[in-house]
């Protein structure tokens, strides 16, 4: 099939440049320069700015729910807390990750120059999870009867079965085992609620690593592909570090905007520095994930995910919280180890990475899945 060559109507921060294809040989001779890596920081900033507002103003006006419900007492903050996790657990982590193929798909489309195909793929994207969704709906209508059924307190589920639409982690279900199921539920709730908003800084960044990293495989220019990956890593790094010192900072008066009872504020006051060692773990295999998704290893990030949380992390966290009966801060200790493996999992695949294989396995993937110009119009 032939190759069209096309122009971008934009000026961008994605794939830039005249055509497919830069002398890669020369550029690795000369090294990188500092021209590039300011330009490549620049590109980044600029795609991920955006994610990140709209994911923080998205996300805090379920922040801000989360909040008012905590003034309402334990039993109400369990609840929401309860059906958000349910949700996550049920539906929204399996959406958000078969959507995640799109990463793949459209950002090397475009990068190659077949912008035809980037509508055909959402488009296909769009059908499949419309059709997924309807068994999901079924589950989130009886999520009381669900719930009561997995041995969780009734007073708590039949909250959570007024609240199924919400989205949090999975540590809140096995909170609700936990003696004094109403106090560990709603501080993990904070913790995670917490952890979740300053989670949508890295989530951009992961967004702009994706697109970059897709885009100059899809222009065959694995140079800049490279370049892209160790960039993002270092803004999470930078960003990892800052936000862990706010969290520290701001432990003992935080709880507080979620509750007035002083044993949750204490309570809350000592999850948060495990909260932002959490936080700084996570945003690494936030972009490293990312990354992956550029590149279109979500087949290997699922078998890393697995394997690192249910293999490693939900162990440790049971054996933790009810076993040596640390409790709340079992669990989370848990996702913690868990989170050490998938970063160091995903830092060895990427650091042995051959860039130029990939940027022709993106070639064929693009070429393989390309339909003419003229049957889409």
């Amino acid at each position: 099939m032939e190759r069209e060559e096309q122009s971008l109507s934009l000026s961008t921060p994605l794939c830039e440049g005249n055509g497919v294809g830069v002398d890669e040989k020369g550029s690795q001779e000369r090294g990188i320069s500092k021209k590039e890596i300011l330009e490549e920081v620049k590109k980044q900033l600029w795609l991920s700015g955006p994610l990140i507002s709209v994911s923080l103003l998205q996300y805090c006006i379920q922040m801000i729910s989360v909040m008012f419900v905590g003034h309402l007492g334990e039993l109400s903050l369990a609840g929401a807390s309860m059906a958000t996790s349910f949700a996550s657990v049920t539906g929204f982590s399996l959406l958000m990750g078969m959507a995640s193929a799109l990463d793949t798909f459209c950002g090397q489309s475009y990068g190659a120059r077949q912008f035809h195909m980037l509508g055909i793929h959402m488009q296909r994207a769009m059908f499949v999870l419309s059709l997924v969704s309807i068994p999901l709906a079924i589950i989130w209508a009886n999520t009381r009867s669900i719930l009561i059924a997995c041995g969780q307190q009734k007073d708590i589920a039949e909250e959570a079965g007024l609240l199924e639409m919400w989205s949090f982690e999975s540590m809140v279900l096995l909170s609700g085992l936990l003696p004094d199921p109403e106090l560990e539920t709603s501080v993990l709730s904070i913790s995670l609620n917490t952890a979740a908003t300053v989670w949508m800084i890295p989530y951009g960044l992961s967004g702009a690593a994706s697109t970059r990293v897709s885009n100059e495989l899809g222009a065959q220019r694995p140079y800049l592909a490279r370049l892209a990956v160790w960039v993002v890593i270092a803004i999470a790094v930078t960003e990892g570090i800052v936000v862990g010192i706010v969290l520290i900072l701001i432990r003992n008066v935080w709880g507080y905007a979620y509750s007035n009872e002083i044993q949750v504020v204490n309570y809350v006051a000592v999850m948060l520095p495990v909260v932002a060692t959490s936080n700084f773990l996570d945003g690494l295999q936030c972009v490293l994930s990312g990354v992956a998704r550029g590149c279109g290893w979500q087949k290997i990030g699922a078998y890393i995910n697995l394997g690192s949380y249910y293999l490693v992390g939900i162990p440790i966290a049971i054996l933790l919280a009810f076993v040596f009966h640390v409790g709340g801060k079992g669990l989370w200790l848990g996702i913690i180890c868990a989170l050490v493996v998938q970063v160091l999992s995903l830092a060895t695949i990427t650091v042995r990475t051959n860039w130029e294989q990939e940027a022709k396995k993106a070639t064929d993937r693009v070429y393989d899945e390309v339909i003419p110009v003229d049957t889409v119009s």
